[in-house]
């Protein structure tokens, strides 16, 4: 008997949780650090990290259909077709628990699909955070941003150079710069931004709404702004 007790209220503290789970959607350009952001409400609130990036990133990497497919969007700046990441993302979102995305929903047909898709589970976003950047600001971000392809760490050429120039401080690899961080590119990704995915704080503008936050703030700045936004929504 104690132990059916026990197992009943896990299951109510499971069900109160899927229910007022936190379900994120952090939006901004590309650069603005969403990423950075998702990765550490993930680990806080232990909410599911859904990066669309990371996949298609990963999926390119080892060289599947779907890697091959997004290519030669992701080599120009634009956007991967719906009909592409969908189905990645549908997969993702298959329990009722918390979630925070990442580069998901890019436009207001991705918006429009994924409230189709939590509708049926009765958990709909409760929380849009905007991270805004300057186009200005992001070109310099971006540009001059290297990596290191063996052990992925990123530099900044201004912010944050390596001791060396052009070579990793851990394993002294030559640094590179990714072909979507060149300057032309970034500018093309601004503008798919600007023209395809600003629609979509529209969309949520009055459910839930909309909590802008400046982005060029220092990294903890922006992370204690989103956290005092995402807080109230932890009751348990």
């Amino acid at each position: 008997m104690r132990r059916l007790i026990l197992l009943c209220l896990c299951l109510i503290t499971w069900v109160v949780w899927a229910d007022d789970a936190p379900r994120v959607i952090l939006i901004g350009p590309p650069g603005a650090g969403k990423g950075t952001q998702a990765r550490y409400l993930s680990e806080k609130y232990h909410l599911a990290h859904i990066s669309t990036g990371d996949i298609l990133r990963e999926n390119r990497k080892q060289g599947t259909e779907l890697g091959k497919q997004a290519a030669s969007y992701m080599d120009t700046g634009k956007l991967v077709p719906d009909e592409l990441i969908v189905t990645m993302v549908a997969e993702k979102l298959t329990g009722d628990g918390g979630f925070v995305l990442d580069g998901f929903p890019r436009s207001e047909a991705q918006a429009q699909l994924l409230d189709g898709m939590l509708s049926k589970s009765g958990h709909p976003i409760n929380s849009v955070i905007l991270l805004d950047v300057s186009d200005n600001d992001l070109v310099e971000r971006l540009s001059l941003r290297r990596s290191c392809p063996t052990c992925q760490r990123t530099y900044h050429l201004k912010s944050n150079p390596p001791k060396k120039e052009g070579l990793c401080d851990v394993d002294g690899t030559a640094l590179i710069q990714r072909p979507d961080d060149k300057e032309e590119v970034i500018r093309n990704r601004l503008k798919v931004y600007h023209d395809q995915t600003e629609p979509v704080l529209r969309h949520y503008q009055d459910k839930p709404g909309v909590v802008k936050i400046d982005g060029r703030l220092d990294i903890q700045d922006v992370q204690k702004q989103v956290d005092d936004n995402l807080r109230p929504l932890v009751t348990h």
